[in-house]
């Protein structure tokens, strides 16, 4: 997830202007290569705004996730454009172990943030990647909004960038 310094995932009106940054941290290390990171995904999985969203945006810049796998999590009705995207209503832990675990080995949840907390809540995610931007929004969509209870994690890495991101890679420990 793609977060602001004061904790938001996205403005009000879902635009995304401010992820281009003009901060430079001499210190950080090069952007990685996406187009590597995004090869070892096997499946993506995201919630119905969020894929309107990337719906939104693949008219401009394509749909970037390419033909792998998509679950949209929805109870609505959405257009599926695309022969590798499919809808999922039902119980999200029946998904996991009779869909994704049998199939993938490494799904990426997309979004947004109610999905990611009912992953977390439930104990489905194994992992947490947050990539801190250098802005603060003062409004808008918050990732961990309402989670409910303490989650302990562990810290597994940490990269600064020249561009001023940081990101936040933390195991979600099982108790």
């Amino acid at each position: 997830m793609v977060s602001s310094l004061d904790g938001f995932i996205a403005k009000k009106d879902n635009s995304v202007s401010w992820f281009e940054t003009s901060d430079y941290y001499e210190k950080g290390v090069s952007e990685p290569n996406a187009e590597e990171f995004l090869k070892t995904i096997d499946c993506y999985v995201m919630g119905s705004r969020t894929y309107e969203h990337a719906l939104e945006l693949s008219k401009s810049y394509g749909w970037v996730y390419g033909d792998v796998p998509t679950i949209v999590i929805s109870h609505r009705e959405l257009p599926i454009e695309r022969p590798n995207i499919e809808t999922y209503s039902g119980d999200l832990n029946k998904l996991i172990n009779e869909q994704l675990k049998p199939r993938y080995k490494n799904v990426w949840l997309v979004g947004g943030a109610l999905l990611a907390r009912d992953f977390i809540r439930l104990k489905l995610a194994d992992e947490i990647r947050l990539s801190i931007l250098p802005v603060m929004l003062g409004d808008g969509m918050l990732f961990f909004d309402q989670i409910g209870h303490e989650f302990p994690l562990h810290l597994k890495e940490v990269t600064a960038y020249k561009s001023g991101m940081v990101e936040l890679w933390y195991e979600i420990l099982k108790e």
